[in-house]
């Protein structure tokens, strides 16, 4: 467990030197512009890549009621896995950007998918109700299997976006804005 608390620290540090490093769009041009900009150049590399590998969808992991959830049942969606923990800051602020895009692009094939690596099931079911999480939640604790196989994982939170023909398209590694994963989403949608 010590080395699970000292990769957090070492993924929340990492999250705040990068945050400090994030470009800021310059003057000269009309915000609309910069955003149009940058909504175009992320539509272009949301978008797989002929690199993409598939994603591995065999796993069967308990909800927060302790009932079998098959990932596989999630093909043919637009597919965000995030693997967090409760006791992880970073992971606590994009949580409420999830609930916000899930309710979003539900109808559209979107579905966010939480996995928390290091939380048991007893401790999940009240943590979601009280961030109004509106998304799977399931117990990841006890199945390293798939977080290898979403790996490396030296941090959370780590977040896989995946296409609707099984593809993964994207990580994030450490925290993104609502904005990041909703340009990456409505480019596979």
């Amino acid at each position: 467990m010590s080395t699970r608390w000292l990769l957090a620290i070492l993924g929340a540090v990492a999250f705040g030197v990068l945050l400090t490093w994030v470009p800021m769009p310059s003057g000269g041009g009309s915000s609309d512009d910069a955003a149009s900009a940058a909504d175009m150049n992320a539509s272009q590399n949301a978008a797989c890549g002929p690199n993409s590998k598939p994603a591995n969808l065999d796993f069967t992991i308990k909800d927060m009621d302790g009932k079998d959830v098959r990932l596989a049942e999630f093909k043919g969606k637009v597919v965000l896995l995030n693997f967090w923990a409760t006791w992880c800051t970073p992971c606590q602020a994009e949580i409420p950007g999830f609930v916000e895009l899930q309710a979003k692009y539900r109808g559209q094939g979107l579905v966010i998918v939480g996995i928390s690596v290091d939380d048991p099931i007893e401790k999940l079911k009240p943590f979601a109700q009280a961030f109004q999480m509106n998304y799977p939640v399931l117990a990841g604790v006890d199945d390293s299997a798939v977080q290898e196989a979403y790996g490396p994982m030296y941090g959370i939170p780590v977040s896989v976006l995946i296409s609707r023909d099984g593809m993964i398209c994207r990580r994030f590694i450490g925290g993104a804005s609502k904005q990041q994963f909703e340009r990456e989403i409505r480019a596979l949608l």
